[in-house]
């Protein structure tokens, strides 16, 4: 698996009153989520970089707001497609 390291400062954490592991975590999901809402993952990617199973995904989707069904019936294909996609072996 492919990994990620952003540095930041341990302000970051101060300002956010969080432990470098919660903040680790909830970065992830923030960008998954991110990722998801801008069309770029479907929910099982997305829900696979946070970490999450996709039905704890779809959960965390409403409640930061964003629907895990497309806004248009092409949203809805392109997820299709992707998720197939990544299906197939490699």
């Amino acid at each position: 698996m492919n990994s990620l390291k952003i540095p930041y400062p341990p302000e970051v954490l101060w300002a956010l009153q969080k432990e470098p592991e919660e903040f680790e975590e909830e970065a992830r999901l923030l960008l998954a989520l991110k990722l998801y809402e801008t069309g770029k993952l479907s929910t099982g990617l997305a829900a696979k970089l946070a970490g999450v199973p996709r039905e704890a995904f779809l959960f965390l989707l409403g409640r930061h707001g964003l629907s895990p069904y497309g806004e248009k019936p092409e949203e809805l294909e392109r997820d299709l497609e992707n998720a197939q996609r990544a299906r197939r072996p490699q």
